[in-house]
């Protein structure tokens, strides 16, 4: 672990420890200093959420550092909590995807004053006070949810009929559902024939999105199309649709984000129509930046990746080849 000294000491002398202690460690690889990077993770609850964590726990080996991970279950106090534990144990750098947007304030402060710098991971937070972390990798969710409403319009673009929609929200106050609902808002707002008719959170997961779409079904018979902010909601939600003597797809066209690959093959199945991609693999990226910031380098306060979409002919494509 990277002990905590002067910056002049440090020019001059570069001799550290590594601890191990605690949490799920990957190894280090060679040299004489060694990373310790806390890492709080949202929870499990989709293909996506695995996948990310894969995605860091491998970086995290492949780069020579040694990882805390902490799984928060979906609970904000789990991961304050785990943060809290890492300053104590004096990590060198703190990594987390934010359960939900609001209320970092304290912790990140506590960080701050223990000089334990703070990278946002997919998710972020919305402090007003910028210092409180040093860069914010992850997706515009805005863009994404721009990408599902632009594609709607161009489905419907010669109907003059009413289009009845519903949207699966992710979880409540969370930045993807709050971002993904304004930015496809942004898009079918503009013309009046597009009728949410409903919306309610199905908090990420495959259960709750076929929860959340049997009702949906039986209070409003004439869906026409369905808003996923995610797949693993969509999936469930094709059972509910499927429940109810529907054909996914056809009856009720569907939209969803994420791209993963039960997602992929449900698109070029034809029970979705469009995917908004939204790359879980953000390990790499994660190490690089984590090394830059302790070695006092200067990095964007906001890294967004590439992502695209696909329709179903793409996903046919390349599904053959999907990562996650």
């Amino acid at each position: 672990m990277l002990k905590r000294i002067s910056a002049l000491v440090l020019a001059a002398v570069l001799t550290a420890s590594c601890g191990s202690e605690g949490g799920t460690t990957a190894t280090t690889g060679s040299g004489d200093d060694t990373i310790t990077m806390g890492f709080s993770q949202v929870g499990a609850e989709s293909g996506w959420r695995t996948a990310n964590t894969k995605s860091v726990q491998d970086s995290a080996k492949n780069a020579g550092v040694t990882l805390k991970f902490s799984d928060a279950q979906q609970k904000q106090e789990n991961q304050i909590k785990a943060i809290r534990s890492f300053i104590q144990q004096k990590v060198d750098i703190i990594a987390f995807s934010p359960v939900v947007e609001s209320g970092w304030d304290t912790v990140l402060q506590e960080a701050k004053r223990a000089n334990i710098p703070v990278i946002l991971t997919d998710r972020a937070v919305d402090s007003a006070d910028t210092t409180l972390y040093k860069t914010f990798l992850g997706s515009d969710f805005v863009e994404e949810g721009k990408k599902a409403g632009q594609w709607l319009v161009e489905e419907y673009k010669s109907s003059t009929d009413p289009v009845n929609v519903v949207e699966l929200q992710g979880t409540t106050g969370s930045a993807p559902a709050n971002d993904r609902k304004a930015g496809f808002l942004e898009v079918v707002g503009a013309d009046p024939k597009f009728k949410i008719i409903a919306s309610q959170t199905g908090d990420f997961t495959r259960a709750k999105g076929k929860e959340v779409m049997e009702a949906f079904l039986k209070s409003n018979p004439d869906i026409d199309v369905l808003y996923a902010h995610n797949d693993d909601m969509g999936l469930g939600a094709i059972e509910a649709i499927e429940g109810a003597g529907k054909v996914p797809g056809k009856d009720i066209k569907i939209i969803t984000v994420d791209a993963v690959k039960d997602g992929m093959q449900a698109l070029a199945d034809g029970k979705i129509n469009f995917i908004v991609e939204c790359s879980p693999l953000l390990g790499p990226q994660l190490m690089d930046l984590a090394k830059k910031v302790l070695k006092g380098e200067q990095v964007p306060t906001r890294v967004v990746t590439e992502e695209t979409t696909f329709t179903q002919e793409q996903a046919k494509e390349v599904l053959s080849t999907r990562q996650y």
